[in-house]
């Protein structure tokens, strides 16, 4: 689309927890359209956390959220022949939508029975500052850290 932006789309609350962001983190979980199963993968997640920690399981879930949440990225450029890494600041959708995809995909790669636990699991080691996907953010962080010199080259 060269001339207009395309409209944004409205994303509908939950039935549980009325939040639009919980909607929006079932919709990066679901595959194959199966959005009713991919709801009852996070409810169980969230009933699991509030058991286990004892607190809201909502509220833990958005500090977890919070926690992966990266602020600045590398992107590459290409300048005079050589390829540098640009540190630059990230749009705050595109923000919670990679703290949301890096939070499922590590999830997937844990090694509980169930993928309610599996998420719940990667939301509780977020919520304490630990796991996979808080370590994503802490290494795009240093890399963006490392390659503050050429932050001048940005486009």
């Amino acid at each position: 689309m060269r001339k207009s932006k395309p409209k944004k789309r409205i994303i509908l609350p939950d039935p549980k927890f009325n939040d639009p962001l919980v909607t929006k983190f079932v919709n990066n979980l679901m595959l194959n359209g199966k959005k009713t199963l991919a709801f009852k993968i996070f409810y169980d997640a969230i009933d699991i956390v509030s058991e286990k920690t004892g607190e809201n399981g909502l509220e833990v879930f958005k500090k977890a959220l919070a926690n992966v949440t990266p602020a600045v990225e590398v992107r590459s450029r290409r300048i005079g022949g050589a390829t540098f890494q640009i540190p630059s600041e990230i749009r705050a959708g595109r923000k919670s939508s990679i703290g949301m995809k890096n939070l499922i995909g590590f999830a997937r790669k844990r090694h509980e029975k169930t993928m309610g636990a599996k998420l719940a699991g990667e939301i509780m080691a977020a919520y304490k500052e630990e796991g996979s996907a808080f370590k994503r953010k802490e290494d795009t962080h240093r890399m963006a850290e490392a390659n503050k010199a050429f932050s001048h080259f940005r486009f």
